[in-house]
């Protein structure tokens, strides 16, 4: 058989693909003829599996059902290992199953491999296992260069390839991406780790931090309150691939006992479309709340009280209270609530408390149009700042669990909290711009340089006109900042800006969201796509989009008449709403118009500035580059169309990634 037939060790090749003997790609990697499947159309993807590997395949624009197209498949990273199922005959054995000393427990398989060089006891190695990137540790007694045997769950191995999704191309890449950070599922409690490959294929374990690869996922530890309807909890940032940075991959039922879903459930809907994540989120919530029967909540509030009344209301619920089904009331006005007065609160609300005027966020200092907390909140409502915080994440989880829409669009980093993923230096510009450009500066300066502008392990503060050192790590003012600490210094500037300052706040906001939410269930999601989830799909104009655009570089003589930006305007209004939306986020930072339309875009200065086509050069860059401070994408003159519309759709699709495509 062929590398997924029955002479080896990986998952069978799908039945329409056949290998092409004799023939292989430009670096010597087998080639392979794959029939496009009933029911898929030309630019639409669908899944195969060949020698272990799960690919997506575009299916060509002129191409039809029946057909078939040849394709080469990427080769795994190097150093990257794939692990040998004992359930399956061996290669060279004659066709006979190995011996197993020890049968895996029902519904597991067994897996052996060898350690990889430079792997020390306790240190994890990634390996492909049936197809899966997974995370095995080191036992205390292996080194390297022994053969261990790990189970899989078969349910792990099963995934469902069906559907097909724009995003999957995204994600194969990502698998494949040396720079890349990737989450894998932990081998020992199926739990979900973050892990980023080296040059080698090998797992980073280095802990020192580098600008350009190092990232930091938050750690929220739950605990139980003095009052049983509010836990607490412990909020720190640490290495993203620290092994407490985990979520896990199970959510029990409303009996407490059976798992309503579990890692494969997950793993199945992952690749979906944006649409099919949806739908499968939606289904869960459903399964998860509360019968009418066994109760439910009459939410009576005023509307010229509406956020006192409704904090009151909502903070007096027990956790099981916020997946009950609320009905809404406006005392003193008629109105019954078949859905309509659900909507106007959550809107009323949001709006209030995601207002600047309010004190509790403010602008971003990239994006007028993104919202992020203000340090300085409690200034504003001294007694009572962390409840609104607390109070606004259990809005923002029961308005996901009901289908709801809330007012404000955050900026992108919050989203990342909420769903634990990595934070990078980058994510530093959208919070403070000239402190992160500052920062910047230091990478090119000599070393004597850093050390004569006398700098500390400090930062100033100002709130309402007064200035406030502020202590950066323990004893932070007596330690001088060198070119040997540079890393050091980064790594706390980082920790302050993204958590430090806002932590107490940012606390109170995800314990609140999670009061409602299971963590596993966002796992599906990238952080793009939960901002057009909690703010849904914007209506985006494209006439006046167009109208209201610039055109700068290669592009600034002939402008809109350039033939690359036709091809741009045609693309997009090829686009789906959704993919409209992510091309918004990917140039602006965010899904959200301008109430007044594109004329009014504004820039990280607060001044217009409009969305702009930077033309550049071929050479300069294979794929669109975003600069979201200031509304532009730097489109590279492609020789076609097509070409055009494949880089940008998978730029504007990695970029939920957070790892740049150069």
């Amino acid at each position: 058989g062929g590398p997924g037939g029955p002479g080896n060790n990986l998952p069978p090749d799908s039945p329409n693909v056949q290998r092409l003997e004799g023939q292989a790609g430009p670096d010597g990697r087998p080639a392979y003829m794959v029939t496009i499947p009933q029911g898929v159309r030309g630019g639409q993807q669908f899944p195969v599996t060949i020698a272990g590997q799960q690919l997506m395949v575009t299916c060509p624009p002129n191409a039809r059902p029946g057909m078939s197209v040849r394709i080469v498949p990427p080769a795994p990273p190097p150093g990257m290992q794939q692990g040998t199922s004992l359930d399956r005959p061996g290669g060279g054995g004659g066709g006979r199953p190995r011996p197993r000393p020890n049968k895996p427990p029902e519904g597991t398989q067994m897996f052996e491999v060898v350690v990889p060089k430079g792997v020390a006891p306790g240190q994890p190695f990634a390996l492909l296992a049936g197809g899966v990137r997974v995370l095995v540790t080191c036992p205390t007694n292996a080194s390297s260069g022994q053969k261990i045997r790990f189970n899989l769950p078969t349910a792990l191995l099963q995934k469902k390839t069906d559907g097909d999704s724009l995003g999957k191309l995204a994600k194969i890449k990502l698998s494949y991406d040396k720079d890349g950070w990737t989450r894998t599922v932990r081998v020992t409690d199926l739990k979900f780790q973050w892990v980023r490959m080296d040059d080698k294929g090998d797992v980073d374990n280095s802990t020192r931090f580098d600008i350009k690869h190092s990232a930091y996922v938050r750690h929220l530890v739950f605990r139980e309150g003095v009052d049983p309807r509010m836990r607490t909890g412990t909020l720190s940032l640490v290495s993203a691939n620290d092994p407490r940075a985990v979520v896990d991959s199970r959510i029990k039922g409303l009996d407490g006992k059976t798992d309503l879903v579990s890692y494969s459930h997950i793993a199945n809907v992952q690749d979906k479309s944006f649409e099919d994540k949806v739908n499968w989120f939606q289904d869960t919530c459903a399964q998860l709340c509360v019968e009418w029967n066994e109760g439910h909540m009459r939410m009576n509030v005023r509307r010229e009280y509406l956020l006192s009344d409704s904090m009151e209301a909502v903070m007096s619920l027990s956790r099981k209270d916020l997946r009950k089904v609320w009905r809404f009331e406006f005392i003193g006005e008629m109105g019954i609530d078949a859905g309509g007065l659900a909507r106007e609160w959550f809107q009323l609300v949001t709006e209030e408390i995601f207002d600047p005027d309010m004190g509790l966020w403010q602008s971003s200092s990239t994006n007028q149009m993104c919202m992020q907390i203000n340090p300085a909140s409690e200034i504003a409502c001294p007694e009572d700042h962390l409840i609104y915080f607390r109070f606004l994440g259990r809005v923002m989880g029961k308005a996901l669990f009901d289908r709801q829409l809330v007012a404000g669009h955050m900026v992108g980093h919050l989203y990342k909290h909420i769903l634990g993923w990595p934070l990078t230096f980058a994510d530093l510009e959208v919070v403070d711009d000239d402190y992160f450009n500052g920062l910047k500066q230091l990478t090119e300066m000599d070393p004597d340089q850093v050390e004569y502008l006398c700098l500390d392990f400090t930062t100033t503060e100002e709130t309402m006109g007064e200035k406030k050192e502020v202590l950066l790590v323990p004893n932070g003012d007596q330690m001088e900042v060198t070119a040997d600490n540079l890393p050091e210094y980064y790594e706390a500037c980082l920790k302050y800006k993204l958590v430090g300052q806002v932590k107490a706040q940012l606390n109170e906001l995800l314990l609140g969201f999670f009061d409602v939410i299971p963590e596993p269930l966002l796992t599906i999601f990238d952080f793009q796509e939960l901002e057009l989830l909690m703010c849904g799909l914007p209506e985006i104009d494209i006439n006046d989009w167009r109208e209201n655009s610039e055109y700068s570089g290669e592009y600034d003589r002939v402008g809109s008449d350039h033939e690359t930006c036709r091809w741009f305007w045609e693309v997009v209004e090829e686009f789906d709403q959704e993919m409209r939306a992510r091309l918004l986020q990917f140039v602006t930072g965010t899904s959200g118009v301008p109430s007044r339309g594109f004329g009014v875009l504004q820039g990280n200065d607060g001044n217009i500035r409009r969305f702009t086509i930077h033309g550049v050069e071929l050479g300069v860059c294979l794929y669109p580059r975003a600069h979201t401070c200031f509304n532009r994408i730097d489109l590279p003159m492609y020789e076609g169309k097509q070409e055009l519309k494949e880089k940008l759709e998978l730029a504007v699709t990695m970029v939920s990634t957070g790892f740049d495509l150069e």
